[in-house]
């Protein structure tokens, strides 16, 4: 199928873009967590780990200098020093708690996301990192990444980044266009974020990734276009491209963003097409439904053999069945549920400092969870899934036939196949596969309103 062709037929679909539908970057979502998983929960699957479990850790730092106007993450502007310090102590005594709990665990993966990470400053990387070190077996760690800011890093920063280890570093660029950029509230020109990066790679970090956006006021087509083609000089092995959520009543400071002045469901799927094809055509692969990278890239190599996963950093290679959250809001992964911390800093700190674990709500998962999980992992990752298959692993007599009807009515639409229950997501449907993967979320109807559009 010609692109204009392609983009024509997405226009007439393009306002099922516009249905709000989770990220699933986990099942159930945030939204259905509870305070059923308390601080008492979270213990019991911390010391319930086994010798040689290997673990991912998740540290989220919760400030910025700023906020942008488009942020929809859980972070705090300031531009006091004292805060921070605070914040990097009670991070260090998380850990201290945490390791207490699980044991002196093997780390695979680290990764410092935000927020702003860097804001902690060198010093503080180094002391967090320390700690790390001192409750953890970090000594065959697989990858040490972190989220950077390009207005907020220095040469201090970046050989501190190169001291502790990173070697992944992903960098938010959003757009290039001056006018979006200072409708985001985020002005950053393309030399900023170059120097930026050219002083990560100085530091021995290798491994580069750019978050890019569409759907953002006074955005087009053009500017997208234009955004790809000076991002991709960067020569980033990854690129992650994400549609803008407006919700105002939500994040507060949305409200600076003129409602006017964003771009309509047409426009956003054209955009999102627009993006597309820019980075299939600079070179890139597509990975699952908002991520390119180089071919020889592990997330490359994990799409075309079926081990691709998605979690709250969004596509991965990462394999390790638990994930350990730290810091305000962050979200720790078990094979029996799913534990939040506190996410306003005070409540937060105030369980540190009496050396308790900071869980605030969570969810236990249930066999069907498990289930319903893996169908939508393997559909967001996959675009199939063999429906039987996944029935017989985990040894459920699940029907599924309302959720085969739905499936049949999207197929009538062209956005999904089926065989049998083997069901897969067509090229057409593939902007839509949010979509075809709520059909198997079984919270979804009571919680519409908290999630941003497909597409």
């Amino acid at each position: 199928m010609g692109e204009g062709t392609r983009l024509a037929e997405g226009e007439k679909v393009a306002n099922r873009g516009a249905q709000p539908v989770p990220r699933y970057t986990s099942y159930p979502t945030a939204p259905n967590f509870t305070p059923s998983v308390d601080a008492d929960q979270h213990g019991k699957w911390l010391g319930g780990l086994k010798d040689g479990t290997p673990l991912s850790i998740y540290m989220h730092v919760r400030f910025c200098v700023e906020l942008c106007h488009y942020c929809g993450c859980n972070t705090t502007a300031t531009r006091r020093s004292e805060p921070v310090e605070r914040y990097v102590e009670n991070l260090a005594t998380e850990i201290a708690i945490v390791a207490k709990h699980s044991g002196s665990k093997k780390v695979r993966r680290i990764h410092w996301g935000g927020g702003t990470p860097s804001i902690v400053g060198a010093d503080g990387l180094q002391r967090i990192h320390r700690a790390l070190t001192q409750h953890f077996d970090t000594s065959d760690l697989a990858e040490h990444a972190i989220e950077l800011d390009p207005r907020r890093n220095s040469l201090e920063i970046s050989s501190s980044l190169g001291e502790i280890g990173i070697n992944r570093c992903n960098f938010g660029v959003q757009d290039f266009s001056p006018d979006v950029q200072q409708a985001i509230g985020r002005v950053q020109p393309f030399e900023v974020v170059d120097t930026a990066v050219n002083l990560v790679r100085k530091a021995g970090v290798e491994n580069i990734g750019v978050d890019m956006m569409y759907g953002l006021p006074k955005q087009g087509v053009h500017d997208v276009q234009f955004s790809a083609t000076l991002a991709a000089r960067l020569r980033p092995q990854r690129v992650a491209v994400f549609g803008y959520a407006h919700v105002p009543w939500f994040k507060k400071q949305q409200t600076l963003i003129d409602a006017g002045s964003l771009p309509g469901s047409e426009e956003r799927y054209a955009q999102a097409m627009a993006s597309h094809k820019a980075w299939v055509d600079l070179g890139y692969e597509a990975v699952g439904i908002d991520h390119y990278v180089l071919p020889d890239d592990e997330l490359a190599t994990a799409a075309r053999n079926g081990t691709l996963h998605r979690n709250f950093q969004g596509y991965t290679d990462d394999d390790c069945p638990v994930l350990i959250g730290l810091g305000a809001s962050a979200i720790s992964r078990f094979p029996g549920g799913y534990a939040q911390n506190h996410p306003a800093v005070a409540a937060y700190a105030a369980e540190v400092r009496y050396g308790k674990l900071a869980t605030v709500r969570g969810v236990s998962l249930s066999a069907e969870d498990l289930l319903r999980a893996e169908i939508i992992e393997r559909l967001m990752c996959d675009f199939w899934v063999d429906i039987d298959r996944l029935v017989a692993k985990h040894r459920l007599p699940t029907i599924f036939s309302g959720e085969l009807a739905k499936i049949d009515l999207l197929q009538v639409k062209g956005l999904t196949r089926r065989s049998g229950r083997c069901i897969e997501v067509t090229e057409r449907g593939k902007p839509f596969t949010r979509i075809v993967a709520s059909v198997f979320d079984s919270y979804f109807a009571e919680n519409r309103t908290r999630h941003s559009v497909a597409v």
